[in-house]
């Protein structure tokens, strides 16, 4: 019933492609890598091997190429759950069993965790309400194992400083993280110590959507942030640091992409696994 609604009214060009993003069957690999920024994804292609496919349509801009030899693609979405949707329920349409990975920042609400630092989400916390178009208020936003195993040695092989916790996704940057500016107070204004003392590790405004739409479609999901803000302390990051945050970040989720190939390879070799585990990676007896 969920995929018939789907995909029964999805919007196509004259072309085929699809309306939104710009593309169409071919263009996009298995591996896909989420990012808002369009200069990040612009980012992120440069450390391709190369890039075969380059496209840009609204707000999307999208390379798809090869990473290490992997078909990877990368898609900036711009901010928002909103947008996230049509590239997720889009990109969907025109690549089977695509796995997804965001590369994206957020604000820290732990004070141990410092500006800089990645936040990997082991599930997501859904104050955004795109989600509630397609599951009720207590369908879980939980990220996939394998996403997650694959972002958390992604990010110890490279030593690169990282956290492991609940994110919360909100649906806007200022009333709805409770931000307190001039002329527009917030209406929940205690959100924040709330969230901590619930240990929700860090706030953004993609995540949950990301996760529930894989979810119902059994596609794998994962996400990893750079902390640009600690919100305990109430400081954002400088320009040099989040500059080192975000390479940090890029390389966590192209890592974590070399480990779910690595992954995908085990699970064919161990008789076509649906999951995979720990002993097939272990050494073979004598």
């Amino acid at each position: 019933m969920v995929e018939r609604f789907l995909s029964a009214e999805i919007v196509t060009t004259r072309s085929g492609k699809q309306y939104h993003i710009g593309l169409g069957p071919r263009q996009v690999a298995p591996y896909i890598i989420l990012v808002g920024d369009p200069a990040r994804a612009t980012r992120v292609s440069k450390l391709f091997d190369r890039v075969d496919v380059e496209a840009s349509n609204r707000e999307y801009r999208t390379y798809t190429g090869l990473y290490q030899g992997i078909p990877t693609t990368v898609m900036a979405t711009g901010i928002g759950c909103d947008n996230t949707e049509i590239a997720v329920v889009e990109l969907s349409q025109i690549v089977a069993n695509p796995t997804f990975l965001r590369v994206g920042s957020c604000g820290a609400l732990q004070k141990q965790i410092k500006l800089g630092h990645l936040v990997i989400s082991s599930g997501a916390l859904r104050l955004e309400n795109t989600s509630l178009y397609f599951v009720q208020e207590g369908y879980p936003a939980a990220a996939h194992y394998e996403a997650v195993l694959a972002l958390l040695g992604s990010a110890r092989a490279q030593n690169l400083p990282h956290h492991l916790g609940i994110t919360a996704t909100a649906p806007g940057f200022y009333g709805a993280q409770a931000r307190k500016v001039p002329g527009w107070p917030p209406r929940f204004p205690h959100l924040e110590s709330e969230l901590a003392r619930m240990n929700v590790a860090n706030f953004e405004m993609e995540t949950s959507l990301l996760f529930t739409l894989a979810s119902l479609r059994g596609f794998r999901a994962g996400a990893v942030c750079a902390v640009y803000a600690n919100r305990h302390a109430n400081k954002f990051i400088d320009s040099a640091t989040k500059e080192r945050a975000e390479g940090a970040c890029i390389a966590c989720g192209l890592g974590a992409v070399v480990e779910l190939a690595r992954m995908d390879e085990e699970k064919r070799q161990a008789d076509g696994a649906l999951h995979w585990t720990p002993d097939m990676r272990a050494p073979k007896p004598g």
